[in-house]
């Protein structure tokens, strides 16, 4: 397992952007070392440990907490050699992270499956199942309260977990603290030259020390003070020492001062662009984050967030794209900054602007992928330049970068709820985009949270026609991964949304659906009961083709209720159906099915002939696998009538047809098309 992070309340630095830049606690180090070979108080009263030793880093936020969970990580990473997981639990604004997303991102870290809309409960343990017996290290960064830790704890004591928090995890056991102060005064001064240069420091070193004592030797607030001073070469330090006494400690932290001179000292468009940059979604920035946020150009926006990191206002990360973070410990100054200075209007335009930008980008993003298209290529060309993508590949990588915030993005745009109508269009291409990238199956867990975002926007704002295909596509995705009974109560709630919109399509497709889920069931009367409905529906419309394929689904009840009568009633209409609106292959498959239920019903003359036409109609099709498949039953019908040459010469075909695909059919999987589900619709609905 190699080493990994999981973004789930934002983007993380990697380990090496912090290697090169540690400094100093070494004493703190020293402890937490120590501290993993410590016998633990199971091992001291004789029992074994049940669960992995837990070290805690505590301190506020601005001390070097997280650099020095990086630092430990770095320094003990090879005596695990499962690997590194890292996942952050809680928001930049210090909301929590849900326990459910974080145990989904570390699953999917590890390379797991994840069902979509698992429980917590279900995750968590799924969680601690994979990381049982496993030498893995964890690094869970700004947890909000112990119970977040002690749900991702694993069940192996040969496993560690580092901790970062404000304060003390009360109500896990055993667990080794590690609370921060400031630095040691000669790595306090080592990080300001870094900054300042070594000659500013040593010419007046009592002024460098007078600074690092108003700072606390905090490293944020050294960081910004050290920004301070390399952007003004000739300013003294003790020019900003006496200031920073001069305000005096009523004014607030040292970060809080050092911050308010680096802001006060910005040009007003800078200083504009930073305020807003706390509407950032997950506290993740990019140039046309910032862009849209201030209404200025992407260069300049680009320009102007390099000057951030120079003054340590940002932190650049390690991807492959430009893509920033704003520190948590800046979070609450600049919201309080942007509300005092901003009117709402201008903040919420400023939201309308951001929200506007990305639903244009991901639009960029889907339609590089439609490459047969001549309209999506047209309105490729009538994007500005600084929206299109030069390829696929880079769209693509574009998304895996900024998923985190697009998600993010999603969930603030809902929470809002005052830009209803922006949030909706963001969602819908969303959710496109990454089924054109990544796939239906592959996002199922993503799209199951978007969808969720969709039904509380329809229900909010009465729209019961987006409901109703929210609550579809949620039920899609319950049948899928197993929760029948969930998706039925969603399918019979779409029902009556799609009745209230008038809604044809939602309404027939979730009678359907209901039929399905009753079919999976094993309720197979009241799955044809409801197959009959949406027929009803489908030829009081003239939908032929859809009625055709519906004949099918009820024969397939019938069948599976043993009632062949009337299933081969229902295979004899769909290849009617089928043979009118000209679907060779649907056709195809249709007699095969009529075949099998003539084999079930015994009728083996009437299964032979079926199973011929069937073989001629596949190879109109050229469906290669289902022809193998009939000439295997052709080959079994004869047999049962006492002609076993004929047999062979049948199942030598379809050995011929399949070659290694022939033991896949004699052990009895079907084609995709033929199973029960076949004609269930799976796909993300174009309505929403």
């Amino acid at each position: 397992m190699t080493d990994q992070a999981v973004d789930t309340g934002g983007a993380r630095l990697s380990v090496q952007a912090r290697e090169d830049g540690f400094l100093g606690r070494t004493r703190e180090l020293k402890g937490l070392c120590a501290d993993i070979e410590r016998a633990g108080l199971d091992t001291l009263s004789g029992r074994k440990a049940p669960r992995a030793r837990v070290l805690l880093i505590a301190g506020r936020p601005g001390s070097g907490r997280s650099a020095l969970a990086e630092e430990l990580v770095r320094q003990v990473a090879h005596r695990y050699p499962d690997g590194v997981l890292r996942a952050r639990l809680s928001e930049p604004g210090g909301t929590p992270v849900p326990v459910e997303r974080v145990a989904r991102d570390l699953l999917t870290a590890l390379e797991l499956p994840t069902p979509p809309g698992a429980a917590e409960d279900e995750l968590a343990e799924a969680l601690r199942e994979a990381l049982a017996g496993r030498r893995a290290l964890l690094l869970l960064d700004d947890a909000v309260d112990a119970a977040q830790v002690d749900a991702l704890l694993p069940d192996s004591p040969e496993s560690l977990v580092v901790a970062v928090s404000g304060g003390p995890l009360t109500g896990i056991s055993d667990v080794r603290p590690c609370t921060l102060g400031g630095l040691d005064t000669k790595s306090a001064l080592e990080l300001l030259s870094r900054h300042t240069g070594s000659v500013r420091i040593t010419v007046d070193p009592r002024a460098a020390e007078g600074l690092v004592e108003e700072c606390q030797a905090q490293p944020a607030a050294l960081m910004m003070a050290g920004g301070w001073l390399a952007a003004r070469p000739k300013a003294a330090v003790a020019d900003l020492a006496k200031h920073l006494h001069a305000e005096g400690d009523e004014s607030g932290t040292p970060l809080a001062r050092v911050f308010r001179l680096a802001y006060g000292s910005l040009p007003a468009p800078a200083a504009r662009i930073l305020r807003l940059l706390s509407l950032a979604p997950a506290g993740l920035v990019d140039p046309h984050t910032a862009s849209a946020l201030a209404g200025c150009s992407v260069s300049s926006a680009r320009t102007t967030l390099d000057d951030f990191v120079a003054l340590g206002l940002l932190h650049a990360l390690d991807a492959p794209l430009p893509q920033y973070e704003v520190p948590g410990c800046l979070q609450p100054l600049l919201k309080a900054l942007a509300e005092s200075q901003d009117r709402p209007a201008e903040l919420q335009l400023a939201r309308a602007r951001m929200l506007e930008r990305t639903v244009r980008l991901l639009q960029s993003c889907r339609a590089i992928t439609e490459t047969d298209s001549p309209q999506a290529r047209e309105k490729l060309l009538g994007m500005p330049r600084s929206l299109r993508f030069p390829s696929p590949r880079a769209a693509a990588e574009w998304l895996g970068v900024r998923r985190p915030a697009l998600l993010a993005s999603a969930r603030l745009a809902v929470a809002d709820g005052e830009l209803d109508t922006l949030a909706r269009r963001l969602m819908s291409q969303l959710v496109r985009t990454m089924v054109a990238h990544i796939g239906t199956q592959a996002a199922a867990a993503d799209l199951y949270g978007l969808h969720g975002l969709v039904l509380d926007v329809a229900e909010r704002r009465g729209l019961a026609r987006e409901q109703a295909a929210a609550l579809l596509n949620l039920g899609d995705l319950d049948a899928r991964t197993g929760r029948t009974a969930e998706a039925l109560v969603r399918f019979r709630t779409a029902l009556d949304a799609g009745r209230r919109a008038n809604d044809p399509y939602a309404t027939g497709r979730a009678m359907e659906s209901v039929g399905g889920a009753h079919l999976e069931l094993g309720d197979y009367d009241r799955a044809a009961d409801w197959f009959g409905r949406a027929l009803a529906q489908r030829l009081a419309r003239d939908e032929r083709a859809d009625a055709a394929r519906l004949y099918g689904r009820i024969a397939t009840a019938h069948t599976y209720a043993g009632r062949y009568g009337e299933a081969l009633r229902g295979w004899r209409a769909a290849v009617a159906g089928h043979r009118k609106e000209g679907d060779v292959a649907a056709q195809a498959r249709a007699l095969s099915e009529l075949a099998r239920v003539q084999e079930y019903a015994g009728r083996p003359e009437e299964c032979l002939r079926t199973c011929q036409e069937a073989v001629e109609w596949a190879r109109q099709a050229e469906d290669q696998r289902l022809q193998a498949a009939l000439h295997l039953r052709t080959a079994d019908i004869l047999e049962h009538l006492g002609d076993p040459a004929a047999a062979r010469l049948h199942r030598a075909t379809a050995e011929r047809m399949l070659g290694e695909e022939l033991q896949e059919v004699v052990t009895g999987e079907e084609p995709p098309e033929q199973g029960p589900n076949a004609c269930e619709i799976r796909s993300t609905s174009a309505e929403d």
